[in-house]
């Protein structure tokens, strides 16, 4: 036993002494290498099968852009590519009050999007064969380590993907629509200050949460100027800031507890409308459409923002979540809220706060809020460029 110990270690010795030894000699030792050549052409006699190009192509196969949208690197310097319809991920999660996860909402969101088929029924269009080129831009590029700075990333990615270079002849080419996909909630925030460096002009943002979202940060007792921005605030912010419409802005779906007596106050003090959950029970769907339209005004007079919290939806159909409340719409009645408002010149839109690893091995949370931008896109595409 011990000589054939004895000997496999003098075995090893001699092989470690020729690969020193070969170490002397590059050239002899490279020679006993295979060395990878770029490619080569393919021999004559090469009997290659051709291919059958089938033209379906499987809604579970491929990698996971929105609804197979192609990819486009819309941040790369030399990309001058035009594009209607813009989608882009904003995976950041660092506003959150309650449970994290969102950062992998873009990921969940693509995925749950593979099986969509282009003809919308309801709106009465075929949204990815029309006369607006969309992309999936990919997620914006930002440190997930300085709440403040990866902010400041955001907007600027998201004044990037906006202003789209001149054409050859000098025009300037039409302001894309824009679809995010969070992310928490705090994303609007960056967005909203881009879209209005865009557009010059404050923006009708319709609000579809459970939460007001315009809780001031001193409610929170924060010390840090980092801490002042979280997903419980952008929409404060955003008035402050003057990004918002005062009047015809508004949220939907209301219906969490309050810090105090005097939020609602505070809130229509900052420009801002609302429509509870429970205002179903005694208008209806058609009534809540209704009411928004009344606040909205004439179709044509404002750029409309909506901005979807999953959690606008009940946690029975939508678990996955940071922050549930229970007594949310139903899916079918957000998708047919949406609907009502076709018309409007909805210049943007997201869906944020979807947190997969909460969600059920049925992802259903992931298929609803894919299915809403999808509404979110025919609605676009149905007014027109």
């Amino acid at each position: 036993m011990r000589s054939a110990i004895f000997g496999s270690l003098a075995l090893i010795g001699a092989l470690a002494g020729n690969v020193l030894a070969h170490d002397h000699h590059d050239d002899e030792f490279v020679g006993q290498m295979p060395i990878v050549s770029g490619p080569s052409e393919l021999p004559t006699a090469f009997d290659r099968p051709v291919l059958e190009r089938d033209g379906y192509v499987p809604s579970f196969s491929g990698i996971s852009t929105f609804a197979h949208l192609p990819y486009l690197k819309c941040w790369d310097e030399g990309i001058v590519e035009d594009y209607d319809i813009a989608v882009m991920g904003a995976p950041y999660d660092i506003g959150v009050t309650f449970r994290t996860g969102a950062r992998f909402g873009p990921s969940g969101i693509r995925e749950g999007s593979k099986r969509i088929k282009g003809y919308n029924t309801e709106v009465g269009v075929n949204t990815f064969r029309s006369w607006a080129k969309m992309v999936d831009c990919g997620d914006i590029p930002f440190e997930p380590f300085d709440a403040g700075h990866a902010m400041k990333q955001i907007e600027d990615y998201t004044k990037y993907l906006l202003q789209r270079p001149p054409t050859e002849d000098g025009a300037t080419p039409e302001i894309p629509r824009l679809i995010t996909l969070g992310g928490d909630h705090t994303v609007l925030l960056p967005v909203l200050r881009a879209m209005r460096h865009a557009y010059g002009k404050p923006i009708t943002v319709i609000h579809f949460d459970s939460h007001l979202d315009t809780w001031a940060p001193e409610i929170y007792n924060v010390k840090a100027p980092g801490s002042r921005f979280n997903h419980g605030n952008p929409l404060y912010h955003a008035s402050k800031e003057g990004l918002t419409a005062n009047g015809t802005s508004m949220h939907v779906g209301i219906r969490s507890t309050l810090y105090d007596h005097n939020d609602f106050k505070r809130d229509e003090a900052l420009g801002f409308n609302i429509i509870k959950a429970n205002d179903i029970f005694k208008l209806g769907v058609d009534g809540i459409v209704e009411r928004m339209q009344e606040i909205l005004g004439p179709k044509d007079d404002s750029l409309v923002y909506l901005s979807i919290d999953i959690d606008v939806i009940d946690p029975s159909m939508a678990p996955a979540t940071g922050t549930p409340e229970t007594g949310g719409f139903l899916t079918r009645e957000m998708r047919y809220i949406l609907r009502g408002l076709e018309g409007y010149n909805i210049i943007a839109a997201d869906v944020v706060e979807v947190s997969p690893p909460f969600d059920t091995q049925a992802q259903l949370t992931s298929f609803l809020a894919a299915d809403l931008i999808y509404e979110i896109m025919s609605m676009m595409v149905k007014r027109g460029p």
